[in-house]
């Protein structure tokens, strides 16, 4: 083409202002509350009469006290996670998670839903196939979970813009505010997800027993703030879309605001949230100062004295940036440790209503997540992305949720203060009492931490607390007790066990229940203590205890005394059978339900999804990942027959417990090796080619645009969403006429954090910003030699979207920080400058996409995405053969697939696949990839850190015919020949109970209409 394209000179500039800004303020929000919380008086909120209105007292399903949530008159511990069925796009497996919730003990699940799923185009609302809510809710049902409900319509949830769809960019004024344009934008998507919603509400026979309106509206800036027109507006529309539960709030910190009683805009039920930890999960194993808060109580006493303490997200993991140490950190971070010291923090201070932030993380798949986070959104979870049970803190939630089921006299026990001293004879160890409500004979509470919440040592102690007897020291048989670093206790005084009084326990309770002619109470304890436990009793009562017991007895009371051991003990006091456990036995066992008012204990499985007993027929649905001895307590006698999993298993009676053996082999599974798939590739980037026609494109023609956050810098807008594309690659082609004195050009491009971009003049790569950590735009400059006057040239730039950013803070509008081009410069002389006349594409249709099905975030602007090729059986006869194991080395775009068969016995296991990326040489590139025409994995190696993407059964075939894609974009030029090391690897295979998974629908390819 007669010119010269020397190495291009980039000048990089700082990371987008906007996250910093964000992150500036929530921080200081933050830094507002600890201070407040440690070191200045709190100041009691105003007040206003509270009135209910008249479509809110229609119905008595669902009401409350100051203590706790009423559920049909029965005063109800909400033990809830998140789980959002949408980063789970496979309906038949939302049962499964809920069971592994209801198995934790667990009773309610809270869930988003995603305006930007759900509205891809104004006024066309869509919720059908994996976005429907029907199964959601019928799943939930079936599991015995409530659920809380909360659509938005902004959601924040590391989601691209927050939940909003990209469209609302180029809605005029203020997002999260009560300007006219931003509100009517909402009024559909309010309509059709409230009916939705109020149609599965407790009222119509369905499990939604809270709604929560708007999310985390705490901080605002440059605007009045808060806005209770807005609030009430939200609040109007769920309530005339037929929402008749109570509301409830999720202040991002404890500030009050829309508490009861504080008037328009006022939620029934105030709660708030707390990421004590925040999300620096680089350094694991340490906690933060000030991270403990010792006056929740007191708080909510003066912000909302008149409904229970809630906190509707409490951090249960953390999110993991591009470039961070991954979510495995992140599980360490937010550890077992963490949620015995912190949740037990919470109980000590009276919370009724507690949710874990998440407790199913999922896939930000289809590029529905935002651009600060990659692909995962494990989250560190109790449950992990690939739905596997292994992370401690899964087990140790389990326990802490079994002891609140079976301990109703903590939900109107009354939190005191934090104290040293008065309980405790070490400063080292903290108390706080919960006293029980006297009338009713119910006993108190003592929750026990270290003074140093953070502390790694182990402390010892002895108490002396209060009881029906009077103050009672303890220990009484042995010296004093122990608290290892990082642990907490919940002591019991005066508890009751079916009607036994337990005068106090220093282990722990698991669970207790009566059985047909025995009692059971379990209790644990961690490695390297002594604990203490008395029993009153009433005359000559008989006692069986191991040698290893330290018994003592007077004439009504029975003390037990005991080092922790491995080994389990069981003591026998008439027909109160107690089973000493150590923490890491307590973890086997599991206390499905029967019924509301009965269940059995269950010991040994991997899972316990549930339990029924027909006429004489005891059946457990479960799962194993070994071998396993199952025991059965509390079985009727007239069981006659077991059954697992619907196999009739032969069991025997040992001490009143049905024994039974399991046995498991891992499957061979012979994964087929992906470099013998039989690949085909096109070029994905056909526009650099000589003679390429972009006619059909979009011109991006609009000399003004809507966006209030960013001014135009070009002459006409080059922002990807004033003209639709919202998601994905985009791609912009520039024409012009060189003058012939053309040196350089300089670009600046925004994607969002860790995003790249490429850029060719006609069919000769200039070069490429790779991308970084931390910035969401950059300014790249590149020499420029030999044009031609006269000649027509094209440039092409390649960018990658990485989602939009959050909206957190109202008033600043930092969702609508655009993707595109926000300035260039084509320099013809040191003044002067070149024109340009630029086209667009992202998505095929834009807003008016074409895979339904799969949605309308799932799809980039690249060509094979456009023509539709990551679908399954594109028309591969037209395609080259060629294996992204020996890709092309030149910069450029390739688009490779293959069939992959698939023969898995997941009939029988569940076995969780991954696709793995290592090695990957060659220069920087980012790779996409697709299984059966979804997007479960964009992966960026030289920024990282995930390598490993789990794809969930449903969405592969695991018997069948399976199509998996790679869109391999090159953006660096190398000496070394490409090298890319690519598996399918499996988890450990489960042998399980859960229901069959059903494939979702993935449309093969077709011909698409309108495709360029």
């Amino acid at each position: 083409m007669g010119f010269k394209i020397d190495r291009p000179q980039s000048t990089r500039t700082r990371a987008n202002i906007t996250t910093n800004t964000t992150r500036c303020l929530i921080f200081l929000a933050i830094l507002f509350w600890t201070i407040r919380n440690y070191a200045w008086p709190i100041k009691k909120t105003p007040k206003i009469p509270v009135t209910e209105s008249d479509v809110f007292s229609s119905q008595d399903l669902v009401t409350w006290d100051k203590h706790s949530l009423y559920v049909k008159g029965e005063r109800v511990m909400v033990m809830s996670g998140e789980f959002h069925p949408w980063r789970l796009p496979v309906p038949s497996l939302w049962l499964d998670i809920f069971q592994k919730i209801k198995a934790m003990g667990f009773n309610c699940v809270s869930f988003y839903t995603n305006w930007a799923l759900l509205e891809g185009k104004p006024g066309n609302f869509s919720a059908d196939g994996v976005f429907a809510y029907d199964q959601f809710f019928e799943a939930a049902t079936k599991a015995g979970v409530y659920l809380i409900a909360r659509p938005g319509p902004y959601i924040n949830a590391e989601v691209s813009f927050g939940g909003f769809p990209g469209w609302l960019q180029r809605v005029k004024g203020q997002l999260r505010t009560p300007n006219e344009n931003y509100l009517a934008a909402t009024d559909n998507y309010a309509a059709q997800i409230g009916a939705i919603i109020a149609r599965a509400q407790i009222t119509k026979g369905g499990p939604v027993i809270l709604y929560q309106p708007e999310n985390e509206y705490t901080v605002g800036v440059s605007i009045p703030f808060p806005s209770s027109m807005y609030m009430q507006y939200v609040e109007d529309q769920a309530r005339n879309a037929g929402i008749v539960v109570p509301f409830i709030s999720n202040d991002a910190v404890p500030l009050g605001r829309n508490a009861p009683g504080t008037g328009p805009g006022e939620v029934d039920i105030y709660g708030h949230d707390a990421y004590p930890l925040m999300f620096n999960c680089a350094n694991p194993s340490t906690w933060p100062p000030l991270a403990l808060s010792g006056t929740y109580h007191q708080t909510h006493e003066l912000q909302s004295p008149s409904t229970p303490f809630s906190l509707v997200e409490f951090q249960g993991g953390a999110y993991d940036p591009w470039g961070g140490p991954g979510f495995n950190n992140c599980a360490a971070f937010v550890n077992h440790e963490f949620e015995r010291v912190f949740f037990k923090n919470n109980f000590a201070a009276g919370a009724t209503i507690h949710n874990i932030y998440m407790i199913f993380g999922g896939t930000n798949w289809g590029n529905i997540g935002h651009p600060a986070g990659y692909t995962s959104y494990d989250y560190g979870a109790a449950i992990s992305e690939d739905r596997s049970l292994t992370r401690e803190k899964y087990s140790e939630l389990k326990l802490q949720a079994a002891w609140l089921k079976v301990s109703p006299s903590y939900l109107t026990a009354e939190p005191g203060a934090a104290l040293v001293w008065t309980y405790a004879n070490n400063a080292a160890i903290t108390v706080t009492r919960l006293t029980g409500n006297s009338t009713l004979g119910d006993g108190s509470f003592f929750v026990i931490r270290h003074s140093d919440y953070s502390s790694t040592s182990s402390d010892t102690y002895r108490l002396r607390l209060p009881t029906s007897k009077g103050d009672i020291s303890i220990p009484t048989l042995f010296g004093v007790l122990t608290l290892i670093g990082r642990d907490s206790k919940t002591i019991a005084t005066d508890y009751d066990v079916r009607g036994i009084k337990l005068l106090y326990s220093t282990a722990e309770i698991l669970t207790h229940q009566r059985f047909e002619n025995m009692t059971v109470l379990i209790v644990y304890s961690g490695p390297n203590e002594g604990n203490e436990l008395a029993v009153q009793i009433a005359g000559n009562a008989s006692i069986v205890a191991d040698v290893s017991i330290k018994v003592n007895k007077t004439e009504d009371l029975v003390t037990l005394a005991w080092p922790t051991h491995s080994e389990r003990r069981i003591v026998r006091i008439d027909d109160l059978y107690i089973y000493i456990l150590d923490r890491y036995s307590a973890y086997n066992y599991w206390v499905p339900e029967i019924n509301k008012s009965s269940s059995v204990i269950v010991n040994g499985p991997y899972l316990v999804r549930s339990a029924s007993i027909t006429n004489n027929r005891l059946s457990l649905s479960a799962d194993f990942n070994k071998s396993t001895a199952v025991e059965v307590i509390g079985a009727p006698r007239t069981a006659t027959t077991l059954e697992i999993n619907g196999k009739k298993t032969d069991f025997g009676i040992e001490d009143r417990r049905m024994v039974a053996d399991v046995s498991y082999s891992a499957p061979s599974l012979n994964l087929p090796s992906l470099t013998r798939l039989s690949w085909k590739y096109v070029d994905s980037l056909p526009e650099i080619r000589t003679g390429y026609d972009d006619t059909l494109w979009t011109a991006t023609d609009h000399q003004s645009t809507n966006n209030s956050y960013q001014s135009l810098q070009t002459p006409t807008s080059l922002f990807a969403g004033d003209y639709g594309f919202h998601a994905g690659v985009l791609a912009f082609r520039g024409h012009f006429i060189a003058k012939g004195t053309e040196r350089s050009f300089s670009i600046k491009t925004q994607g969002g954090t860790a995003y790249g971009h490429s850029v060719w003049l006609n069919s000769s790569f200039l070069g490429s910003w790779i991308g970084s950590a931390d910035a969401s735009n950059y300014d790249a400059t590149y020499q420029l030699s030999g044009l031609v006057q006269g000649e027509s040239y094209v440039l092409t730039v390649v960018i990658d979207h990485m989602g939009l950013d959050g909206n957190y803070v109202p008033g600043i509008d930092t969702g609508k920080a655009p993707r595109g081009i926000l300035n260039y410069r084509l320099a013809s002389s040191i003044i002067n400058t070149t024109p340009i006349v630029w086209k667009l594409t992202g998505n095929l249709g834009g807003e008016d996409y074409v895979d339904r099905a799969r949605g309308p975030l799932n799809e980039g602007g690249l060509y094979a995405e456009r023509q539709g090729y990551h679908q399954p059986r594109p028309p591969t006869e037209n395609f080259t053969s060629g294996s992204p194991f020996s890709a092309p080395s030149e910069p450029g775009v390739s688009f490779f697939t293959a069939p992959l068969y698939l023969d898995l016995p997941s009939d029988i296991y569940d076995i969780p696949l991954v696709f793995s990326f290592r090695d990957v040489v060659g220069g920087a590139s980012r790779i996409q990839l697709y299984v059966n025409g979804w997007q479960f994995g964009k992966f960026v190696g030289h920024i990282g850190p995930q390598t490993s993407f789990p794809v969930p059964e449903g969405i592969l075939n695991y018997n069948g015919e399976n199509w998996i894609g790679l869109m391999i974009w090159r953006m660096e030029g190398s000496d070394e020949k490409p090298v890319l090391d690519f598996k399918l690897e499996a988890g450990e295979a489960v042998l399980t109970g859960r229901e069959t998974v059903v494939l979702v629908e993935s449309p093969p390819w077709s011909t698409r209409r309108g495709a360029y």
